[in-house]
């Protein structure tokens, strides 16, 4: 059979249509998708950056609002109106070329695609659901986001691969310096900067890591350990943090104090917590290794193969899939797959970004079927 009656077979519905114009239309649309993976991908999942084997990103956000305004849920559509013009302000008088943001306003994005830039990170789901002058300013290497009119009028984030927390506190304190010499802060000599949240009042600073902890898992030291970090004032949450669950071993960890506290004393607290958790999972693998390489590597090569090769693959099961693989390559038990790609699945999986790369709204059952899909074009 010719690649294109494969095409025509494929697809009941096509069947009566010349073969040139399925061919056609299949070779647009995997041109299409092709494009919109590049546009799926961010910074943060390179792989890259210091022990990115376990740290898969560090994250710093800043949360900051503007004087004698409302916080944004108790704000008038005028009120808010003035912060978003406030941005647009920011936005012409950037100067710097280094700052290269760009303004997306919510508004105007599909519904669809704003799901997407909260799968990637870049945004919460609040500001995914509102529309009243709220607005997204974004570096070109997404490295930089800014949510206008969220939960409070500004909330300054940088997100970079790796365990890079002080660059991270670098950079995003470089754009709020820059923000700040165009905007008059709502800011008290004594409690720090006013936030919509008391969680957040002082420094404003919420920093978090994401981890992929396979080993204490399977040695079953994770509630041990999460306890304890717990206990030291650190926060523990899903891949998608608040009210997320943890699933494919990753989880994200990050202060729960913001009050009392510098910046520098923030973020370094957290590193080092970090670091103790790193050397846990070195020596978890460690021992897994020495007690069964074998197993390991059947355990990854059976999740490769099931990625590989399945044709309905759900949500949870991709996440776990991806984990077990992972391991596999970080320990040396699989070559031929790039840290950097199973990153981007861990976002591409998801259901927002499956229905963006197909372009149109898709059943649970039919979100799988494209999971499958996706994860098959991925994997070399």
């Amino acid at each position: 059979m010719s690649e294109k009656e494969k095409f025509a077979s494929s697809n009941p519905k096509d069947r009566n249509k010349p073969l040139e114009e399925i061919y056609k239309e299949s070779m647009e649309e995997d041109q299409l998708q092709q494009e919109r993976r590049v546009e799926i991908a961010s910074k943060w999942m390179e792989g890259s950056g210091p022990d990115a084997d376990i740290v898969i990103s560090s994250r710093i956000r800043l949360a900051r609002n503007v004087r004698k305004l409302p916080f944004p849920p108790l704000a008038s559509d005028e009120q808010r109106e003035k912060v978003f013009m406030l941005a647009e302000k920011v936005m012409e008088n950037q100067g710097d070329a280094n700052m290269r943001l760009q303004l997306l306003s919510i508004s105007s994005l599909p519904q669809i695609f704003r799901q997407v830039l909260v799968e990637k990170h870049l945004i919460s789901p609040l500001l995914a659901k509102e529309s009243r002058f709220s607005a997204l300013m974004l570096r070109d290497d997404e490295v930089i986001s800014i949510m206008v009119n969220e939960e409070d009028h500004f909330r300054i984030q940088c997100l970079l691969p790796g365990l890079q927390l002080e660059k991270a506190w670098q950079e995003a304190s470089r754009y709020d310096d820059f923000l700040e010499s165009q905007v008059d802060y709502a800011f008290h000599e004594e409690k720090g900067y006013l936030t919509a949240c008391p969680t957040n009042v002082g420094t404003g600073l919420r920093a978090s890591v994401m981890l992929h902890l396979p080993a204490l898992v399977i040695t079953q030291q994770i509630n041990r350990i999460l306890a304890a970090v717990n206990q030291v004032g650190l926060a523990v949450r899903g891949l998608y943090g608040e009210g997320t669950e943890i699933t494919g071993n990753l989880l994200q960890i990050s202060n729960q104090i913001t009050l009392g506290q510098s910046e520098e004393e923030i973020w370094h607290n957290l590193y080092s917590v970090t670091r103790q958790l790193i050397n846990q999972e070195k020596n978890a693998r460690e021992h897994l290794l020495n007690e069964g390489r074998e197993k390991l590597a059947d355990r990854a090569g059976r999740a490769f193969g099931l990625l590989k090769y399945s044709r309905l693959i759900d949500s949870n099961e991709a996440m776990q899939l991806i984990s077990d693989v992972r391991l596999g390559v970080d320990l040396g038990l699989i070559t031929n797959v790039p840290v950097k790609v199973l990153n981007e699945l861990l976002v591409l999986t998801r259901p927002g970004c499956l229905q963006y790369l197909k372009g149109r709204t898709l059943t649970a059952y039919e979100r799988d079927l494209e999971r499958a899909v996706q994860i098959q074009k991925y994997l070399p």
